[in-house]
């Protein structure tokens, strides 16, 4: 079972949050705060992240790729608290992952939602260079120092969005990560293992969405061409890059309410 935390009306539909690599549960603190009084939010923390961080792939014995037994790990949590049915948001690895979901357990969803996230690579060239490029990454965040790995992470051509400023903060607050745990998780969920699901959204019978930055030109044209092939609802939030409801909470919980109404 993982770490979760749930808030609001149990009575009310339920949202289910996956937060992206590096994150926690609490990175929805400000979205479940707007969302509490209408809807009952289950955030969960991912394998090797938040208080899951000594629990990484090894221990779990999860095979490469691990997503189906990520998969297995949440749907299980979620049936320990009794819910069925629910509302699916996932950022970035949590929107990979919630993709995932998707596909093995399709009857279980209310709504898709996905934020700024790869609906899986297409191509073998692709899936080798990224394979290269994620054990690269993980050699640095078994190497360095965590806040040393941290400040190269965030100088990626995604994250430009993000102030000096932000990126220090947002280096402060992973620093209490694992990095071994986290590097387990980061190539067992590597892009180059992950399914490609491109046709989930017209294999459901609920609506999929999907919630990306304005600033975050790369994604937005990922979005704009997944839409062009599959019945997916593309959401722009003004002022806000690749992780939208970190810049722009009010704007992306009113988006939600909007969405599960």
């Amino acid at each position: 079972m993982l770490s979760y935390r749930c808030s609001g009306n149990i009575d009310a539909p339920a949202v289910v949050f996956l937060h992206g690599f590096l994150g926690s549960k609490g990175d929805w603190n400000e979205i479940i705060s707007q969302l509490q009084d209408d809807f009952y939010c289950i955030c969960i923390d991912l394998p090797g992240h938040g208080d899951n961080k000594t629990l990484n792939c090894d221990e779990l014995q999860l095979p490469t790729p691990g997503f189906n037994r990520c998969v297995e790990l949440i749907v299980t949590t979620l049936s320990l608290l009794d819910i069925q049915h629910y509302h699916l948001v996932g950022y970035s690895l949590g929107g990979r992952i919630a993709l995932h979901i998707a596909k093995l357990y399709p009857e279980q969803l209310l709504s898709l939602v996905l934020e700024s996230c790869h609906p899986g690579l297409q191509s073998e060239a692709d899936k080798i260079a990224r394979k290269q490029n994620d054990a690269a990454w993980a050699n640095k965040l078994c190497t360095l120092a965590i806040a040393d790995f941290l400040t190269l992470w965030y100088q990626q051509a995604v994250f430009s969005d993000l102030t000096t400023a932000e990126q220090r903060s947002l280096v402060l607050k992973r620093s209490h990560n694992n990095p071994l745990a986290l590097a387990n998780c980061y190539q067992a969920t590597s892009l180059a293992e992950q399914d490609e699901l491109w046709n989930i959204p017209s294999r459901l019978t609920v609506t999929s969405h999907f919630i990306a930055g304005h600033q975050d030109s790369k994604f937005m044209a990922l979005a704009s061409r997944w839409q062009q092939q599959q019945p997916l609802a593309l959401h722009c939030i003004n002022a806000s890059g690749h992780n939208v409801h970190l810049a722009a909470p009010e704007a992306f919980s009113n988006k939600l309410r909007t969405l599960f109404s």
